[in-house]
This record gives structure tokens, sequence and C-alpha cells, in this order.
């Protein structure tokens, strides 16, 4: 039998890797990356054949031209390797990829884009740099439209989260699965909303954003440039809600936010949180254990840790258990 066996939620950042010896917070900075540490052996213990990395993309795998609410990597999966995260040729479970493609579209109404050849960036290779180090694992990557409006809503991605673990665990054989989501907390990055740019630096950014698929790298100096300039804008009170929400089992509750009220409350960044979201429906909401929380302005976004462990998880009512499906 199938087993869902470990989730993770922990937020990236690049700044981490490239700007490590500037950043003022260094004590902050610390903790958070061994809760990283702590959040790869629990990875490493709960023992998982296959990860689900539920995660964003940055406009370095999809672009303007074309960009699908939910896409799921069923074949190659290449990570780009910007920023000193890791580059090249992903493992990918493939018979566990093209089986949940077909769940959700026969079975749960999903009908998710599929790609064979899956270019993922930090918004995932983050996680594979520092949650999956060292562990002999494949993946079955999902990506999420988090940046181009209209994005999917939150109750839409709590749904998805459902429908996926229904499917896992309907999977023939004795699979052992972990999921991880990655992204958030609250940050707000200096990227426009692509149909109203304002002035030069939003232009040149939806430029990047639609004539980037041959040539990202190109892009990518000023990018940075513009990145690097913006000012830190978090919200520690909204971080330390959802992650009490995490804790109680009640991430469900992010779904009560639209998206246009989670982005002023949280910043657009806040908009991955759409990952953690599918993360805790796939454990199916049990409460969680935080390892860390620190602001980190240096690296412009709050920086969490979360584990929700099947194994550690207090038995649930009848009662609770109808709560976070209705």
């Amino acid at each position: 039998m199938t087993e869902i066996v470990l989730g993770v939620g922990a937020s990236h950042s690049t700044l981490m890797n490239t700007h490590w010896e500037e950043t003022y917070h260094k004590d902050r900075a610390e903790r958070f990356r061994d809760a990283l540490g702590q959040a790869r052996d629990a990875l490493a213990a709960a023992r998982p054949d296959t990860v689900v990395l539920v995660g964003s993309n940055h406009f370095r795998g999809f672009w303007l031209d074309l960009i699908p609410s939910f896409t799921i990597g069923v074949d190659e999966c290449i990570a780009s390797g910007e920023s000193g995260t890791p580059k090249g040729p992903q493992p990918v479970d493939r018979e566990l990829a093209l089986y949940l493609a077909g769940s959700l579209v026969e079975r749960s109404g999903f009908d998710v884009a599929f790609s064979a050849r899956l270019q993922i960036d930090h918004g995932q290779s983050h996680a594979v740099q520092y949650l999956l180090d060292g562990l002999d694992v494949d993946l079955v990557p999902l990506v999420v439209n988090v940046f181009a409006p209209p994005l999917p809503t939150l109750e839409r991605c709590e749904r998805l989260g459902r429908a996926i673990r229904e499917a896992v665990l309907a999977f023939p054989g004795d699979r052992r699965v972990a999921v991880i989501g990655s992204g958030g907390l609250s940050h707000r990055l200096p990227w426009p909303d692509w149909r109203d740019p304002n002035g030069e630096d939003e232009e040149f950014m939806v430029g990047a954003w639609l004539n980037g698929r041959e040539n990202w790298q190109d892009y990518d100096v000023r990018r940075r440039e513009i990145i690097r300039a913006a000012e830190a804008s978090l919200n520690p009170e909204f971080d330390e809600e959802f992650l009490s929400w995490m804790e109680r089992g009640q991430a469900h509750r992010l779904t009560e936010y639209t998206t246009a009220e989670l982005e002023k409350v949280a910043g657009n960044g806040a908009q991955e949180l759409r990952t953690w979201l599918l993360m805790s429906a796939l454990l199916d909401h049990i409460p969680g254990r935080r390892l860390a929380y620190e602001p980190m302005p240096e690296w412009l976004t709050g920086m969490g840790v979360a584990v929700l462990d099947p194994a550690q998880a207090p038995a649930q009512t009848s009662a609770q258990t109808s709560e976070r499906q209705s």
C-alpha cells in the first residue's frame, strides 16, 4: 500500500546562496539554515522513495507565451541552476507522475498540464539543494502558477492537494511518498502585474517574461539588479498566524483569502503559500511542527520551515475530519 510519510513546508531564497556574507542578521540566517537541515534529517528518517515537490517558477521554465495553472513533470526534469542552485537533470518517478496526471484528469476533474521536459528553477531546486541533499529519491515535480495572474484560487489549490492525496493513496504498490511545499512566507517582489507594467524596470521584466524561453540567461543580470534594489516588505504577524495554523492542522483557513486579499496583507510573493497549502492538504491537514521562523529583510522574505509527520500526529476525530473536508 502506498503511503504518504511526511510533509515539509519551507521558504526559499537564492540570496541565501549568493549574499550569505552580506547578511546582517546572521543569527537568524543560521537558525533558518539549521531548520532546513532538521527537515532534511526528518525526510531521511521517513525513507521516502518519491517526493512530490510542489513549487513555483520564476520565469525560467514558464513564460507569458504559455502559463498553465498546474503542471506535472512526467519525464525529464531539468534544473536551471541559477544563483548557486542545482543544475541539470533531476530524477523523476515517471510511473507515479504519469499515474497522477491521468488520475487527476479522469477521476478528479483537474485538467492539469503535463510536461515531458520540464525546466524548474529555484522555486523547486532550492528544496532539492537543502532538503534532499544526499537522499536517493525520485521526484514528481508540480509547478503552480503563483506569479502571472489570473492565479488559481487558494480554494482550488487546496482541493487539488486533496485530489492528489487520494490518487497517491490509490497508487498500486508500496511507495513511500513525501511532499514538499517550497515558497513563501510573506514577501513582496519588485515584480509588476504583467497586464499593466509601469516604468522602465517593469516593462523590462514583462519583456523578459514574454521573450525568455530560449534566452532567459540574457535577462538575469538586470533582473537580479532590480531584485537587489528592492526594499523588504514583510509581515511577521501574518507569518506567525499562518504557522500557528500549520501547527493546529488549520492551514485550510488560508482559503478564506482571495488572491487580492493575500497580496494586500502579505505581499505578492506570499502567493507561493499555495505550495504549503497543497502540501498540507496532501497530508490531510494533520497538525504540524514549526522548526523555524525568521524574518529576513536582507533576503526580502519571511523564512519558515515546518514538518507534518503522520507518525507523530494525534488521532483526528470524525468531526475534525469533516470540518477539514467541508
